[in-house]
């Protein structure tokens, strides 16, 4: 996080810790089905960015179910906007299973720990982070960026990013591009482990549909031509075979 000047903000690398283990903090648990809030952690993101002199708009599809929406102008008003967003909910978490409480926030071993820290709400914090620095500096970026925290990505978005796109389209107008969760890259950890988040084009999705012909028959007999079975082995066959590991530029970069 490098301001115009060249110098390191220390400000803002600390103000990226005490975000997140705060954003922890706030258990914004989504469980499905409409089982979630994430209003206080909203609430939080909003006065970050208030204090940053920005203007966030608090929007729900359901009562705390909310999602946080501003934009950073740009110097350049004929440039394309830039959405940059992440998602204010998290995955339950069982205390019993971890060595922290996982919305504990807590801080050990210069490692902020707790659910969220690396889903996502670290990116939130950092988010929050770099615009705050920004406002101190006077910086402005050339193109608008539009910064949204959303509720219920980790369930079906129809709260968060569904919602907002369908609802309020005029919040990202002029945005052609955008940045969210990362990855392609190598974190080397201080305990000497490489770490590697989730690059992008690891893998694809296929969708396919079977067909199986045979001939009807009664349970009680032996049927040679059942079409269940038949479509059964195809899954099996399916399920074993091996696919060829292709090893991409932009992957291998990623692993170095």
């Amino acid at each position: 996080m490098v301001p115009p000047t060249g110098g390191v903000d220390e400000r803002a690398l600390e103000e990226v810790v005490t975000f997140t283990s705060e954003l922890i903090r706030i258990d914004t648990t989504n469980r499905g089905r409409g089982d979630g809030c994430e209003r206080p952690a909203a609430e939080y993101v909003a006065e970050r960015l208030a204090e940053a002199g920005l203007e966030p708009v608090l929007l729900e599809k359901a009562p705390g179910r909310t999602n946080v929406v501003a934009r950073v102008a740009g110097s350049d008003r004929d440039a394309e906007a830039l959405l940059v967003h992440g998602h204010l909910d998290v995955v339950p978490a069982e205390p019993a299973d971890w060595t922290v409480h996982p919305f504990s926030g807590e801080i050990r071993d210069g490692v902020v720990w707790g659910r969220g820290a690396v889903d996502m709400k670290n990116a939130d914090a950092m988010i929050l982070a770099l615009v705050r620095s920004w406002a101190r500096t006077g910086h402005r970026p050339r193109r608008d960026l539009v910064l949204a925290f959303t509720a219920d990505e980790e369930d079906s978005a129809e709260y968060g990013s569904g919602f907002l796109a369908d609802s309020h389209p005029e919040l990202f107008e002029g945005c052609t591009e955008g940045v969210s969760e990362s990855g392609a890259f190598t974190f080397h950890a201080d305990s000497g482990m490489r770490l590697y988040p989730i690059a992008a084009g690891e893998r694809g999705t296929a969708w396919l549909e079977l067909t199986a012909r045979g001939r009807a028959g009664h349970g009680s007999k032996v049927n040679r031509a059942n079409a269940v079975s038949r479509l059964a082995a195809a899954v099996g066959r399916i399920g074993e075979h091996a696919w060829p590991l292709r090893i991409t530029p932009t992957v291998r970069a990623a692993l170095t």
